[in-house]
């Protein structure tokens, strides 16, 4: 399991970890059941705090995307959101950009500016 955070993003940490565990499921990286690291050892792989990767998992047990119990730590419960919505918005924003006169190029450079 190989997933990267950005320290300087204005993203939080937190919601990072949340959207890798999110693209894995949907991915399928990770499957129904699938146990995911403990907080502390994926804490330490990141290298953030293990009450961070603690809220991470608390945000997608809210979504129902895992669930986690003593003695069973955290396991995959449910297929996250699908692609869709993401595919989608950018459909969105490649129609609104391309209506105003941007190129391609031009498009990804403000994407990658805003990220």
């Amino acid at each position: 399991m190989l997933w990267h955070i950005d320290q300087a993003s204005r993203v939080s940490l937190h919601e990072q970890i949340a959207a890798c565990v999110r693209r894995a499921v949907t991915t399928g990286e990770l499957s129904i059941g699938e146990p995911l690291p403990p907080a502390t050892e994926l804490a330490e792989a990141l290298s953030v705090d293990r009450n961070t990767v603690l809220a991470a998992y608390r945000r997608l047990r809210a979504e129902r995307v895992v669930d986690f119990r003593r003695g069973r730590g955290v396991r995959v419960t449910a297929t996250a959101p699908a692609t869709a919505p993401v595919e989608q918005a950018a459909r969105q924003l490649i129609d609104i950009a391309h209506a105003h006169g941007y190129s391609k190029t031009e498009i990804l450079g403000m994407i990658q500016e805003l990220m």
